[in-house]
């Protein structure tokens, strides 16, 4: 996980924050309009999400697997 992090940009577009997250652009900006997603970096018109911020966020969301229970 650490190699993936490091790989990544520290602020990322709003298309590669879709990517990652496996879904729609329109779902992210919708999130966004939501205050669901953390770490949202408006700069003018622009929108990026902070990695580190959107990953942390990510992994208090996800749910225990069988083998860690």
């Amino acid at each position: 996980e650490r190699r993936r992090q490091r790989s990544l940009p520290i602020l990322l577009t709003v298309d590669e924050a879709a990517d990652l997250l496996r879904t729609t652009r329109r779902a992210i900006y919708a999130m966004i309009g939501r205050s669901q997603l953390p770490g949202v970096v408006r700069v003018r018109r622009r929108v990026l999400l902070r990695t580190d911020d959107l990953l942390h966020w990510l992994e208090q969301k996800s749910a225990p697997s069988l083998e860690e229970r």
